[in-house]
């Protein structure tokens, strides 16, 4: 969950916007997150849980918000995770009685969530896999989602929501979550700092980061609302709803460049609600 703070550049590398050919950040997409995998989970395993459904550092959580659909109906089908991390919000679902599988890039964070089936005893059928080329037949799942996973991560996001129409059932419901567009135009910091304008929010350039060598290590790519509409209408969704979670009083932390002086005016989290048309 980061919208370019998380990582921290080499001191002798580059971290900035710019534009890359679009193989070095999926190279190095992979590599980042099997490398960090460890670190990533242990900074934010209190905040994540072991299985539990959180949409965003908001803490807005499916059990309360029911984007997927009410859980008694969700048992009837089957529903896959991509990006899906450690897989903690399908581990949640499993818990509900629900048939979710989980798949991500990294096989250091599935490693991980097979570890969360033993501590909990819940298990999560898990795939290794791109997200641009999903492993299944089409039509296999009635529900597909991602909490903060794939589509910021890729410079093809297109691709992600046209696998992601063919895997799912005429009518099955898409739904992710990523940072809010506009926050791409303030500071990535957490203080007032990052209460002031200081980009285009126009400019679509990845935030990315390079080791001293030159090669692309980090990246994450910036689209506007109606960017994010376009791929999902041109990709045969109707966008049913746009959710956008306010910061609630009770949550007084602060992850990477959000925190409860920026959630007090500015949105952190966009929540697409999305169905495949017939």
């Amino acid at each position: 969950m980061t919208p370019h703070g998380e990582p921290s550049a080499p001191p002798s590398g580059f971290h900035g916007y710019r534009q890359v050919p679009a193989e070095q950040t999926d190279a190095a997409g992979r590599r980042w997150w099997d490398e960090n995998a460890q670190d990533y989970l242990a900074d934010h395993a209190e905040f994540l849980g072991d299985a539990d459904f959180c949409w965003g550092p908001e803490g807005l959580r499916e059990s309360s918000a029911h984007l997927l659909g009410p859980v008694d109906t969700l048992t009837d089908g089957e529903v896959l995770e991509i990006g899906s991390g450690a897989a903690q919000c399908s581990r949640w679902l499993r818990s509900q009685g629900v048939r979710a599988t989980a798949s991500d890039i990294s096989g250091a964070m599935l490693a991980h969530s097979a570890r969360l089936d033993q501590r909990t005893g819940i298990d999560v059928p898990t795939v290794r896999a791109d997200a641009r080329d999903l492993p299944f037949v089409a039509g296999s799942f009635d529900v597909v989602f991602s909490s903060y996973g794939v589509i910021p991560f890729v410079a093809d996001a297109a691709r992600v929501h046209g696998e992601v129409a063919r895997v799912l059932r005429p009518g099955g419901r898409w739904v992710f979550s990523l940072t809010h567009p506009i926050r791409w135009a303030f500071p990535d910091v957490p203080g007032p700092a990052g209460l002031t304008v200081s980009r285009s929010y126009f400019d679509r350039a990845p935030y990315i980061e390079t080791d001293a060598a030159g090669a692309v290590t980090y990246a994450e790519y910036h689209r506007t609302l109606g960017d994010h509409i376009h791929d999902l209408t041109t990709a045969g969704f109707a966008l049913d709803d746009l959710v956008e979670p306010s910061w609630p009083e009770s949550n007084a932390s602060t992850w990477g460049g959000w925190s409860p002086l920026r959630g007090a005016v500015l949105p952190g989290t966009a929540i697409f609600v999305a169905h495949r048309r017939d």
